[in-house]
């Protein structure tokens, strides 16, 4: 990129990301209060355009979870902010949900090394996001999910390319409306957050929509492979740290309505597993039991308790 005239090198003003906001033209002479209220309200506007992209984030949420029922595997891969939000998200799964790290996995371009740094030029790099797919295996039970708010990003777009070419479910998301940029993919979000408040800084709209998406897919792709009852999380490592462990000390009370000291005992004789602790109390079986019903009704507690009423 740095060898190529300056009349060479696409012109990327006229995508959506990268125009200038009419209401902060006077950015960088408002008081403050003024510059807060308006990024506020900016910022106010992101749910919404969320919201609109729902048919496509459902169907990304049905995608991950079969994919997880078959052992296969959820992959984000990005550049800069949107390879770090990826990689934030699939290191946040195992400590909520206690599942495996391999579920969840992020890839951005640059490599670890772009975490804590930015590392100009790796998103132009093809061939490096073909050979990150490659040694990850990546195959027809896997989903990945390529994350490029302004569209363009090369390294996202040939990673998509060479999962397809793997029968992978190919997933593309970007902040850009289809007409500026095409996507070859089997699902197509599209949030259309518009201009940001100091142009071209997609760290603030549309990394924020981004954040919400993916918080989105894998929460409640969870929720359907059984990691929540109710509105609780009920898999998790209770063994972890003192947080964990009052955490599902409180579910366990919630759940049974056992006093904290009935609940802190029950949750020991399921070595820690709150799921195991509910069902031995709502069915008053053994540790050993719960955990065949458990595993009979894949791990969905609801399914596990209801079933076993009739």
């Amino acid at each position: 990129m740095m060898n190529r005239r300056r009349s060479d090198i696409d012109n990327r003003g006229h995508l959506l990301t990268e125009k200038r906001n009419p209401n902060s033209h006077g950015l960088d002479g408002l008081s403050i209060t003024q510059a807060f209220d308006l990024m506020s309200g900016e910022d106010m506007t992101v749910p919404r355009a969320v919201a609109k992209a729902k048919p496509a984030i459902v169907k990304t949420i049905r995608a991950v979870s079969s994919a997880w029922k078959k052992g296969g595997r959820l992959i984000y891969v990005g550049a800069g902010t949107s390879g770090r939000l990826g990689v934030l998200d699939a290191a946040e799964c195992p400590p909520t949900f206690r599942s495996d790290p391999k579920m969840v996995q992020g890839i951005i371009a640059g490599d670890r090394k772009a975490l804590w740094r930015s590392v100009e030029g790796a998103e132009d790099e093809s061939d490096a996001a073909r050979a990150a797919i490659s040694a990850r295996s990546v195959h027809r039970r896997d989903v990945v999910m390529g994350i490029a708010t302004g569209g363009t990003t090369p390294y996202v777009h040939a990673a998509l390319d060479e999962a397809r070419r793997r029968r992978a479910t190919t997933v593309f998301l970007a902040c850009v409306p289809k007409s500026q940029v095409k996507a070859t993919c089997d699902i197509d979000i599209r949030v259309l957050t518009g201009p940001e408040i100091l142009s071209g800084s997609t760290r603030l709209k549309a990394g924020t929509a981004t954040k919400l998406v993916l918080n989105m897919i894998t929460t409640l792709s969870m929720v359907q492979i059984g990691k929540a009852y109710g509105n609780l999380m009920i898999d998790l490592n209770s063994y972890a740290c003192r947080k964990l462990v009052d955490r599902a000390t409180r579910v366990v009370e919630a759940t049974t309505g056992l006093p904290r000291e009935g609940a802190a005992a029950l949750l020991h004789a399921a070595r820690g597993r709150a799921k195991t602790a509910i069902v031995m109390h709502r069915l008053g079986i053994s540790r050993m039991e719960a955990e065949r019903r458990l595993a009979k009704h894949l791990g969905h507690v609801r399914d596990a308790v209801k079933q076993s009423r009739r």
